[in-house]
């Protein structure tokens, strides 16, 4: 006959085993949801302000970009508000043209009338509501107003350092790795600003360095004999025209034409037309800052961008694509 204490060790005996069933199924079961895709894998991917409509389509061209190597890739990037910060410190980040309408070096009437113009005109540009044909005209007029003021300052070239030295441009956190990594592995950068050609190439000597394999299609100005600012090199470039400017230039990217994979960055609309000119593409990772307005844009940016960065101070995701693929 079975003993009580038999019958005991027995019901504990099956317990325990039962139990270590249990914990080798999750274990089990855990060690099977370890991530699998590259996208779960990266960290900056997992971060709270980072915004995806189709992760599936990200992973599949991360893949691809990943394949295909640093030889089949190039970068086409915008500047004011991409490549440098919105914020810093609680304040708004100049852009190229915030950068004069700020400068001390240039008189005060030209300031006073330059914020007028970017009180009346920003607005517009970043409107949720307003739409491209009346953004289009609005920025026309912004633009060739602004550059006829400057026309009106005696600005001479000499200046364009001390402006600005003493500006509060930044660069976001993470930039001038992405240049050391660019310029390391024959990476071509294209930068597509709307902003002054000028004060950028002159930021980025102060603030990291003008490697060779940068290229920067902008508005430039024109100097001459003497030094003397007299105009603008060009067709005039704004935020909603840069589709315009790619189609008509297609020399721009001839010379990359082998390097059919694409990483573009933006922080406008406007931004994704920048390589409407380039024919050879076959991969293009888009990736987004919202900046301004985020909960009314926020799926506007998703339906249009791969990736959303809401709010974002840093390259850190840039870079971590870039070490993947180089």
């Amino acid at each position: 006959m079975w003993t009580l204490r038999a019958s005991v060790k027995i019901f504990i005996g099956a317990g325990i085993v039962a139990v270590t069933a249990v914990a080798v199924f999750y274990r089990n079961s855990s060690k099977s949801k370890k991530p699998t895709k590259i996208i779960e894998m990266m960290e900056e991917f997992q971060r709270a302000n980072v915004h995806m409509k189709d992760p599936a389509r990200v992973e599949e061209l991360v893949t691809e970009l990943i394949k295909g190597g640093k030889e089949n890739l190039q970068i086409v990037s915008d500047f004011d508000k991409t490549m440098t910060r919105h914020m810093y410190n609680g304040q708004r980040v100049p852009s190229c043209h915030g950068v004069l309408d700020n400068s001390k070096v240039l008189p005060e009437s030209y300031r006073e009338e330059a914020l007028k113009l970017r009180d009346k005109y920003y607005p517009i540009e970043m409107s949720p509501v307003i739409g491209p044909d009346e953004k289009y005209k609005s920025m026309i007029t912004w633009w060739t107003t602004a550059h006829d003021l400057l026309l009106e300052c005696d600005l001479s070239q000499e200046k364009i350092a001390d402006i600005v030295r003493n500006s509060k441009l930044q660069l976001r956190d993470g930039v001038n790795r992405t240049l050391e990594l660019l310029h390391a592995n024959d990476v071509p950068l294209l930068i597509f600003s709307a902003g002054v050609g000028d004060i950028l190439k002159e930021a980025i000597v102060q603030k990291a360095h003008m490697y060779s394999n940068i290229h920067v299609i902008s508005n430039f100005m024109d100097f001459n004999s003497e030094g003397k600012l007299v105009g603008f090199r060009g067709d005039l470039i704004h935020t909603f025209n840069k589709h315009e400017v790619a189609v008509h230039h297609p020399e721009i990217f001839e010379r990359n034409k082998s390097r059919r994979n694409i990483i573009l960055l933006g922080d406008t609309m406007g931004d994704l037309t920048m390589i409407d000119g380039m024919p050879y593409r076959e991969n293009v990772l888009t990736i987004g800052f919202l900046n301004h307005n985020v909960q009314e844009n926020l799926q506007l940016y998703k339906d249009k961008y791969d990736v959303v960065l809401e709010d974002e101070g840093s390259f850190d995701l840039m870079n971590s694509i870039l070490q993947k693929i180089l």
